[in-house]
């Protein structure tokens, strides 16, 4: 059997779409098909989203930190540490400070709740015999998700207290795959398709002022708008504003400093509850390591389960469908890099962030390169 192409116009989403609804596998139930593909299909398409859309963005904050010394009459630099990567510390570059950089990130998404979707074992329909250890007749899935992004990123230091800034990425996202129908053994292709998007994602706007400073930490209160600037349909943004509140605290010591985040997002792909912390190392003057934990509960994303069903005109027959778990994915990860001062106030950053668990649509590991300049 010759197997169908999506058309080359169609969008990521639509051909995402077309490869899950088109089914084959006869279980005498269409109704209960097409409401699982359509569950499965979003299911995927949100934590496509939740990706892209929700992910966090590179901190904005410089990696210089100034403030002006009462005693001495000159301006001095508040942290030996260049800070992280994504957690926010509480510090703000100081007063008309004026901080512009860009981070370049690419990842290969290659599992969708701790299912390989590059292999053909993403089982979406299936009959079996009761009894059988295993199904006489499948349709799988697989598919191939690539991203690359730009972003373009900038603070300013309204007061030594307050910084605002933003952040715009631009998103390349390659999209391909197949559907398989196995049956007795026999494999048959039934669908192929695959669509490419490029464009602008969606932008966020900051603000963070600061409650408490010191030279040994500090706390402050943040806000981040992501407006809904990226093409939904082809998975580039939410398609509506998403806002972020967030709660930061921070400790220095010498060369080390520790930085936990707290916030809630509301709006956007899903609601989320998150907790992150990292800690910084000034190995050198010039050179600071960091280790960063993410954790994000999405409230309106959920995993994918299989759910068995009598078929119900073939006796000793169950139908096995993907359909949408009732728990909320809590996604986790880690990023490990270095920060240089390369030249004056230019900082290179090079990191990668790596997969822990298996909620969720996930990538083993994502590198980023990252450019930071304070004027």
């Amino acid at each position: 059997m010759l197997a169908v192409p999506a058309r080359a116009q169609q969008t990521p989403s639509d051909v995402l779409s077309f490869l899950v609804t088109n089914q084959s596998v006869p279980t005498g139930d269409f109704q209960k098909d097409a409401e699982a593909a359509a569950a499965t299909r979003d299911t995927i398409t949100r934590a496509l989203l939740a990706n892209l859309a929700t992910a966090p963005i590179a901190t904005s904050s410089s990696a210089f930190v100034y403030r002006l010394d009462p005693e001495l009459g000159t301006m001095t630099r508040v942290s030996d540490t260049f800070g992280g990567f994504f957690v926010e510390r509480a510090m703000t570059s100081g007063r008309g400070r004026v901080s512009l950089g860009a981070s370049g990130t690419t990842a290969s998404y290659d599992r969708l709740d701790g299912m390989n979707l590059s292999d053909g074992t993403l089982v979406t329909t299936a009959n079996q015999f009761q009894g059988d250890a295993a199904p006489f007749d499948t349709e799988s899935l697989t598919l191939n998700i690539r991203t690359n992004t730009l972003t373009i990123f900038g603070s300013y230091g309204v007061t030594d207290r307050l910084e605002i800034g933003g952040a715009v990425p631009l998103v390349q996202l390659h999209l391909d795959g197949s559907r398989v129908n196995v049956y007795r053994g026999e494999p048959f292709v039934q669908a192929t398709g695959q669509a490419d998007a490029s464009g602008l994602a969606d932008v966020a706007v900051r603000a963070k002022y600061a409650l408490v400073t010191g030279r040994t930490g500090g706390f402050a209160a943040a806000a981040e708008l992501r407006l809904p600037t990226g093409d939904a349909a082809s998975l580039l943004g939410a398609g509506k504003t998403a806002l972020r509140i967030l709660a930061i605290a921070s400790a220095e010591a010498d060369r080390i400093a520790v930085h936990g985040n707290a916030s809630i997002v509301r709006g956007g792909v899903s609601g989320a509850f998150e907790s992150n912390g990292s800690v910084t190392i000034a190995i050198t003057p010039r050179v600071t390591a960091a280790g960063e934990i993410l954790v994000r509960r999405l409230s309106d994303v959920h995993s994918i389960v299989a759910q068995p069903d009598a078929h119900p005109s073939i006796p000793g027959v169950t139908t096995i469908r993907l359909v949408p778990g009732t728990a909320a994915p809590i996604l986790t990860s880690a990023v490990t890099g270095v920060k240089w001062n390369a030249h004056a106030r230019l900082v290179i950053s090079g990191q990668v962030q790596w997969r822990l668990g298996s909620a969720g649509l996930t990538a083993p590991f994502s590198p980023s390169v990252s450019l930071d300049y304070l004027f």
